[in-house]
């Protein structure tokens, strides 16, 4: 047992998780990275699935194929149901089958889920999108809106159908709104005999009082008319507190309760840690914020397990944002950090790199932040372009998501339009059903 090779566990294998990966793949320990899906999720991308620009292969290659070349490295597909940290062992749960890992260093990784700041009934009327199902159940959603709004003869009630509301204005709703438009616009012209698909109408809201906050002001201005441009109805101070199937109830800052009739709904209004970390709060006695993100030292690890990391969305650190460029650097920090100490040498500080902060609008529409220069426009969007291509995992991926962003921006056509009824009701399903995880 003394010579047994250092055992490093990931949990999660999102942005933070790979990149720990593949920082260890020349180190002298073993890799076991445990993940409740088969694939890596370039989650920035999701929006394009629903909307029909990309397939869900194009974003989400498998971890295998990602890994296959990292002969250190081990996949363990399985839920992670416990953390035992005086044996040093995780419990995973492989669909009904219990398996325990042993570690002695713990990366946990799990990332964000949707927040609906304590109104979780909301979720099965407003889907997020965090997974390639939420992706796959919206574009059914939005796709099968069209649908119904063709055969439908009333046209108070096809007007209904054809009214989209996108809760929450940062990045996400953003790109999801303009997209949206887009494909109204440009994406389904001639496709319909009964319905103009161009006299949909989107609505973004937003509780606070403008949209994408973190950018500079000139660049939410430049957002904003560009969402307007294409058509996008924008309602800032604008809370939730009502949703249901046939629309959400709105409560203007100064104003009164209102409804806005609308099938189709899609929250994007905030997030929170997996709940995996008040797992690890519980088991190790570390502190949680009202997010559920973990406090951490300036190491990324815990105050009184050093042994254990939490890193990207999942950390509490220093008010760093919940971005992948930030889930990245802390993920190749924890490895650096379990390297460092089987060379005997002191752990250092997690220092983030800020490389800059973009979002698209639209078609040749994007705003960008880096250091202390703002881009916007067409530039805006080709650096938009060429930095999401960068960081997309692997050749093929690349290829093939350029090709559709060909087929959608500089032609009309959403080649990934493909709906199934199981894709807009499964989620409801399998939350009503056990026999996925093999309970009486």
């Amino acid at each position: 047992m003394e010579n047994q090779t250092h055992r490093v566990v990931i949990i999660g294998c999102g942005f933070a998780g790979l990149a720990a990966a593949q920082e260890l793949r020349s180190a002298p320990v073993d890799v076991t990275v445990i993940d409740r899906t088969n694939h890596h999720l370039f989650q920035p991308l999701l929006y394009q699935v629903a909307t029909g620009i990309l397939s869900e292969g194009d974003i989400a290659p498998p971890i295998r194929e990602v890994l296959r070349r990292q002969r250190n490295a081990r996949v363990l597909l399985g839920d992670v149901v416990g953390i035992d940290v005086e044996t040093r062992t995780v419990a995973v749960d492989r669909f009904g089958s219990k398996q325990t890992v042993s570690y002695d260093s713990l990366i946990v990784a799990t990332g964000a889920t949707q927040s609906y700041f304590g109104q979780d009934s909301f979720a099965r009327y407003a889907p997020g999108m965090k997974t390639i199902d939420d992706a796959l159940e919206l574009r059914g959603r939005m796709f099968g809106a069209f649908e119904m709004a063709e055969g439908e003869s009333d046209p108070a009630k096809r007007k209904v159908w054809l009214t989209f509301a996108v809760v929450g204005a940062g990045p996400t709703g953003v790109e999801l709104a303009g997209q949206l438009a887009e494909l109204a616009k440009r994406g389904l012209q001639e496709n319909f005999r009964a319905i103009d698909p161009s006299m949909v109408r989107v609505v973004l809201i937003e509780a606070g009082p403008t949209l994408l906050p973190m950018f500079r002001e000139p660049l939410r201005v430049r957002a904003e008319k560009d969402l307007r441009k294409i058509g996008v109805e924008l309602m800032l101070n604008s809370k939730v507190t009502g949703v249901d199937a046939t629309g959400v109830e709105l409560l203007p800052t100064n104003g009164t309760l209102w409804r806005l009739e609308t099938r189709t709904k899609i929250w994007a209004a905030g997030v929170q840690a997996s709940p995996l970390g008040r797992m690890v709060a519980n088991a190790t006695g570390a502190k949680v914020d009202r997010a559920g993100r973990v406090e951490v030292a300036p190491d990324c690890s815990l105050p009184a397990r050093p042994e254990i990391f939490v890193v990207g969305d999942m950390m509490s650190l220093s008010h760093l944002p919940g971005v992948a460029q930030v889930a990245m650097q802390s993920g190749r920090h924890a490895s650096k950090t379990i390297t460092r100490r089987l060379e005997g040498l002191q752990p250092l500080p997690f220092k983030y790199f800020d490389k800059g902060t973009l979002a698209t609008i639209a078609r040749f529409r994007a705003i960008g932040e880096i250091g202390p220069f703002n881009a916007s426009g067409f530039v805006g969007w080709l650096i938009w372009l060429f930095i999401h291509l960068a960081f997309m995992t692997g050749f093929r991926n690349r290829i093939a998501a350029v090709a559709n962003w060909g087929w959608a921006f500089i032609g009309r056509t959403r080649r990934q339009r493909t709906i199934t009824y199981q894709q807009v009701v499964a989620r409801q399903a399998v939350g009503r059903n056990s026999m996925f995880r093999n309970e009486p």
